[in-house]
């Protein structure tokens, strides 16, 4: 079976979640706004322009989790993936999963959001490999620090290839999708990079390199 690896934000779905989940935070005023929502805008631009630091945005998103417990995050979550996740889905992102479903690939998503914003989303979709970035739990509470290797960039290869080893798979016949150019070095391990709905760096790159362009978008091809 071949392994299909989707990104999350902006691929499978129209936005990005890690940022929805600190405007959501806000809109709740859970926190404080001003200070937070400048925080969370600076630090998706980092992102967007390839300059982020990780484990300073984890620190920064994670703090939130930190003060509620596992049930009340929960309760939160639902919310969150009712009034923003789901309107976001792309509609062809469905089809595109079950294709691949039908042809019995392993479906992944690996994303640098943290597991507790993007576990319920991959359950959703019915991926059932989730490679997110872990906020590390101790005495059953989230903390501000990463547990391992986060998912980020070259972060991405490397937790993949400890995936691959633990699950004594290799790389033959894998496809992935992702919509940006901080995925580089994960779209180039695999044997079909398919660029989607890519930023411009991405853009610019894939058609240098003759990778697929493919858009899930209705208004598009």
């Amino acid at each position: 079976m071949a392994l299909t690896i989707f990104d999350l934000d902006n691929t499978l779905i129209d936005c990005d979640s890690d940022y929805e989940w600190g405007q959501f935070l806000v809109n709740k005023k859970l926190v404080d706004k001003d200070e937070y929502e400048a925080a969370n805008r600076v630090f998706y631009e980092q992102y967007n322009d390839g300059s982020l630091d990780i484990h300073e945005y984890c620190s920064f998103s994670f703090k939130p989790l930190t003060q509620y417990s596992m049930e009340e995050l929960a309760t939160l979550h639902k919310e969150f993936m009712e009034s923003v996740i789901l309107p976001k889905i792309k509609p062809k992102s469905h089809a595109l999963i079950e294709t691949h479903r039908q042809r019995d690939d392993t479906l992944m998503i690996i994303t640098a959001t943290n597991s507790f914003i993007t576990r319920p989303i991959a359950n959703y979709f019915g991926i059932p490999h989730l490679i997110g970035v872990d906020p590390k739990i101790v005495d059953g509470r989230y903390t501000t620090e990463v547990d391992g290797i986060p998912s980020f960039k070259e972060g991405k290869v490397s937790r993949l290839n400890h995936w691959l080893e633990e699950n004594n798979t290799a790389l033959n016949g894998s496809t992935f999708y992702s919509d940006s150019h901080n995925d580089v070095s994960l779209l180039e391990k695999v044997d079909y990079p398919i660029a989607v709905d890519p930023d411009e760096q991405l853009e610019a790159i894939a058609k240098e390199r003759q990778w697929e362009i493919i858009s899930l978008k209705n208004d598009k091809n």
